[in-house]
C-alpha cells in the first residue's frame, strides 16, 4: 500500500520507518527538509512541498498526520483540503482532543480516522497501541499499515466512529497518571521508610511474577539503574497534563468520580510550585522512559 506521512519528527519518523519495514510505499513531507532527506535515505519517496506530496499520492490518498495537536492539523488539513476527496482517507495519529477530531471528521473532504496512539518513542521496535474512530470501510482499508505501525493485528482496534479513537486514548492518559501516581508513592515509602532498600532490586522482583508488575514498573528499574535509589538528580518537576485535564472535565461533564485521576493530575501541578517528593521525580523521571521527554533536573 501507499502511505503518505506528514510529520517526521519522532513519532512519524516511526510510522514511516514501520510502514516501509512492513514493505509498503512511504511518500514523506516534513517543514525540516533535513528530516525527510533522513528518512529518504531509509527508503521513503520525499517529497519536496506539499503539492509534489500530493501529487506523488495519486487519486486514492491514504495520508497520515503526525503533528502537534492544535492548530497545526488544522493547518494541514486546510492545506491538504482542495486535493481530498471521499475516497481518500486521512488519519490524525496525534492526541488531539476527541471533541476537535469530531469537528474535524464532519469538515473534512476525506475519511477522518482519530487515531489515539500510545507506546511513545520507546515502541519503535515492538510497535504501537492502536486506538482508532472514524468510518469502519476507512479502518478496514488502512489495516495493513495498522498492523505494520502497531504490535500486529492484535494491537489496533476500531473504537466506534468518530472521535472515540481519541476519547479512549484520553482516558488511557489518565489512567497513566493514577498508575504512575500510584508507583511513585508506594517507592517513596519504600524509600522513605524503615529498611535500606535497593528499589532498582525490589522494581525487578516485583516484575517477575508480581501482581502489579508492568511496562511502567520495567521503567521504574530502568530509573533507579541508572539514577541510583534516590534518583540523583532528577527533579521533583512533572509536565505535562493537558490529556489528564480532558480526562477530568469530561469525568466531571458525565459525573464520574475519577478520585485517582485527579490526585495524581493535582500532584503534577503541584511539583511545579514546589519541591522535594520522591513520588514526582519518578514520575517525571518515567516520562522519559516511555515517551523520552526531557528529563527536568536539579541544580
Amino acid at each position: 500500500m501507499q502511505l503518505g506521512v506528514i510529520g517526521l519528527g519522532r513519532m512519524g519518523r516511526i510510522v514511516a520507518d514501520r510502514a516501509l519495514d512492513a514493505g509498503h510505499e512511504v511518500v514523506a513531507f516534513d517543514v525540516d527538509a533535513e528530516a525527510v532527506a533522513a528518512v529518504a535515505d531509509a527508503g521513503a519517496d520525499p517529497a519536496g512541498s506539499l503539492a509534489d506530496f500530493v501529487e506523488q499520492l495519486g487519486t486514492e490518498k491514504r495520508i497520515w498526520l503526525m503533528v502537534p495537536a492544535g492548530d497545526a492539523i488544522d493547518a494541514a488539513l486546510a492545506d491538504l483540503e482542495p486535493h481530498l476527496d471521499d475516497e481518500d482517507v486521512v488519519v490524525d495519529g496525534g492526541n488531539s482532543h476527541f471533541e476537535d477530531s469530531t469537528r474535524r471528521a464532519e469538515t473534512t473532504p476525506a475519511a477522518y480516522l482519530d487515531c489515539g496512539t500510545s507506546g511513545g518513542p520507546a515502541s519503535a521496535e515492538a510497535g504501537f497501541s492502536l486506538m482508532i474512530g472514524g468510518p469502519e470501510w476507512a479502518y478496514d482499508e488502512l489495516t495493513p499499515v495498522f498492523d505494520a505501525v502497531a504490535t500486529g493485528p492484535a494491537g489496533h482496534a476500531r473504537m466506534g466512529p468518530a472521535g472515540s479513537g481519541h476519547y479512549v486514548k484520553m482516558v488511557h492518559n489518565g489512567v497513566e497518571y493514577a498508575l504512575m501516581e500510584a508507583y511513585g508513592e508506594g517507592f517513596e515509602l519504600l524509600s522513605d521508610g524503615r529498611y535500606d532498600l535497593d528499589l532498582e532490586s525490589v522494581a525487578r522482583t516485583w516484575n517477575n511474577g508480581a501482581v502489579i508488575r508492568s511496562w511502567l514498573l520495567e521503567l521504574c528499574e530502568e530509573a533507579f539503574a541508572e539514577e541510583g535509589s534516590d534518583l540523583g538528580t532528577v527533579a521533583d518537576r512533572v509536565e505535562g497534563g493537558s490529556t489528564g485535564t480532558w480526562t477530568v472535565q469530561e469525568a466531571l461533564s458525565q459525573e464520574v468520580p475519577v478520585p485517582l485521576i485527579y490526585t495524581a493530575l493535582a500532584e503534577r501541578f503541584g511539583s511545579r510550585a514546589a519541591n522535594g517528593r520522591f513520588a514526582r521525580r519518578l514520575a517525571n523521571r518515567l516520562r522519559y522512559g516511555f515517551g523520552r521527554h526531557e528529563v527536568a533536573r536539579s541544580e
